[in-house]
């Protein structure tokens, strides 16, 4: 009698600038998951990892690394994401368990690569060799005004801003036009969701979204 094969997890990432909602949704969407019955691991960037969450501090947080060079940064980034797909991502995807992401490789390419203007061919092959062959099935782009986000992500931080944060307006305007350039080349796996709306509508239009392209999920 032959054993039936174990069905590999899903692999979902949310993407969006700062202050865009990312945390409550993923918050949601993973409680829907497990509703359904699914077992889930939620990961961070950077992040997620030992690792991960030193590189973390170094890049948000430590004063002494206030001068990073855009391509130290790109190449923290990646390797924090390399350390969390080999040793988290990957082997949970394996064993069935979905896996919900707090960003990934779409960060890098749209932060590092089009809002610092680092030569994005380096980017795209940097990036391909961190994750190998690990790429999300599908990506929930929120997508908020500006001045709106960033307004709400210092109101969060009770004005700490970390690096990101403290960046000139125009940097997340790049990154949101990043953003939304990446999800016309990819419409198919980058979904973009308004999150100018309340909280409940984000929710429903990212159900919404992910019963259609994914389907029924559950036992």
């Amino acid at each position: 009698m032959q054993l039936e094969l174990m069905q590999r997890g899903k692999f979902i990432t949310f993407e969006g600038s700062e202050g865009c909602g990312k945390s409550t949704q993923i918050r949601r969407f993973v409680d829907h998951l497990k509703d359904c019955g699914l077992e889930v691991l939620t990961t961070r960037e950077p992040g997620g990892t030992v690792v991960g969450e030193k590189i973390r501090h170094l890049l948000q947080f430590d004063q002494e690394a206030a001068d990073m060079t855009p391509e130290s940064e790109l190449l923290l980034f990646a390797a924090s994401r390399a350390q969390l797909v080999r040793s988290e991502i990957a082997p949970a995807l394996e064993r069935g368990t979905w896996v919900v992401a707090d960003r990934f490789l779409d960060s890098t390419t749209v932060y590092q690569g089009i809002a610092r203007g680092l030569d994005l061919a380096s980017v795209k092959a940097i990036n391909a060799f961190a994750v190998g062959e690990t790429r999300p099935d599908l990506t929930i782009l929120l997508d908020l005004d500006v001045e709106v986000g960033h307004s709400r992500a210092v109101a969060a931080s009770a004005g700490k801003e970390d690096r990101m944060e403290a960046q000139p307006m125009a940097f997340f305007h790049s990154v949101r036009q990043g953003y939304l350039d990446l999800a016309k080349e990819e419409p198919g796996r980058i979904a973009v969701i308004d999150a100018s709306v309340s909280i409940d509508e984000v929710t429903a239009a990212i159900q919404a979204e992910f019963a259609e392209r994914v389907g029924e999920v559950g036992a």
